[in-house]
């Protein structure tokens, strides 16, 4: 019977014919740079082709102190380094200890002189941006329907709005055909009416998203009357499509955030402006309350009955200034007239009459103040306190000497 071996001794016994290779312990490996991935850790894992064939290749974070620029997909390297079995996955690969530029590749330089023609004829110009709309009933793609891209578009846009359309073209996004694929459904979309359209697919090597970087895709995108996003490869991808278009992103799921409102933060901030303008009508009304308060008080006081009634208000002060000073007036009159009294009949002969003095009259009434003035037989009238003595003259003598 046979020996049989496990999966791990058989690994282990081609990576041990491997590096016993002389040639494989140093190997020098010219080609063009695909899949390039910087790893968080600081390794890079990338694959050096040619027309026809692939390499596997990877340089360690402790490698790339030689490294003088960065890697881009389209390169044209040479590698050099061992290559080796990686026995966890039973897979050869390039260790690369040096990396030197050997120039672009084949279809990184068709893509900078198309880059570079349709930039010069002025179709990445922001003048000719058309603007996203802010709030998209209907949402257009055209991606391929199997791939994550449509699934993280439909996952982003209807988480933020239930109510998003979507309408998919299902696009051939790789390969021989995708071209005139994405085309028709860009101007499908288009002609359907749809409020903005993403085109795009996850990412890839620069083969796989070549279909992006076609003359043809990018005049159609160019010439569509809906506004176009974007959405091709990941954060570090650019392509022909990207320039022309009324906006990139960056990713599909980031062209879905781009594309679609969230409804919970439109809602949110219609509520607060809701507050907001409940408070300033209040606000509004108080003080409209308060002029018209004044107003009413203005009016009240200018109406006839308010001046009437002001009026009538007035007089009644008058009145009863009028009664104080008449009443003030009186008083002092009547003091003025007790004193005046009181000094007459200080002076009045009545009042000497009362103290036993009498005063002569004649029949005319005329008052006697001297002897001269009585003749014998005249009748005279001596007026005493209680009444008068009737007298006849039978004599008289003066008493000045």
């Amino acid at each position: 019977m046979a020996k049989i071996y496990s999966v791990g001794q058989v690994n282990n016994y081609i990576r041990n014919m491997f590096d016993t290779d002389f040639v494989l312990n140093r190997i020098s490996v010219i080609g063009e740079v695909s899949n390039c991935k910087y790893h968080t850790s600081g390794h890079i894992y990338f694959t050096v082709k040619d027309n026809a064939n692939a390499l596997s290749a990877v340089m360690f974070a402790g490698s790339r102190g030689g490294l003088s620029f960065r890697l881009e997909d389209g390169m044209k390297i040479v590698a050099t380094g061992n290559i080796t079995v990686y026995e966890r996955d039973g897979k050869y690969q390039l260790y690369a200890k040096k990396i030197e530029h050997a120039g672009m590749g084949e279809l990184y330089e068709r893509y900078r002189a198309l880059k570079k023609e349709l930039e010069e004829m002025g179709m990445f110009d922001a003048m000719y941006k058309q603007p996203v709309p802010r709030y998209v009933k209907t949402l257009g793609v055209v991606t391929a329907s199997t791939g994550a891209a449509i699934h993280d578009i439909i996952n982003v846009s209807t988480r933020r709005n239930p109510y998003i359309q979507i309408v998919l073209y299902p696009a051939q996004v790789q390969g021989e055909g995708a071209a005139e694929s994405i085309c028709r459904g860009i101007r499908r979309l288009d002609g359907y009416g749809v409020d903005v359209i993403i085109a795009g697919r996850g990412g890839g090597s620069i083969e796989d998203l070549w279909a992006f970087n076609d003359e043809r895709v990018a005049r159609t995108i160019f010439e569509c009357r809906t506004p176009v996003i974007s959405a091709v490869g990941h954060e570090t991808d650019f392509t022909i499509a990207d320039f022309v278009a009324d906006m990139r992103a960056p990713t599909p799921s980031a062209a879905a955030e781009l594309a679609v409102c969230d409804i919970k933060e439109m809602l949110d901030k219609i509520s607060g402006y809701k507050d907001e303008l409940d408070r300033r009508l209040e606000m509004r009304l108080e003080e409209l309350r308060s002029r018209l308060s004044v107003y009413g008080l203005k009016l009240k006081a200018l109406s006839p009955s308010g001046i009437i009634n002001g009026k009538k208000q007035y007089l009644d002060q008058m009145w009863e200034r009028l009664d104080r000073a008449v009443s003030e007036l009186l008083k002092e009159r009547r003091n003025s007239l007790a004193v005046k009294s009181a000094k007459l009949e200080a002076l009045s002969p009545l009042s000497k009459l009362s103290l036993g003095y009498s005063y002569v009259t004649d029949n005319d009434g005329k008052t006697l103040t001297s002897v001269k003035q009585a003749g014998i037989g005249q009748r005279l009238n001596i007026n005493v306190k209680d009444g008068i003595i009737y007298a006849d003259v039978t004599g008289s003598e003066s008493v000045l000497r």
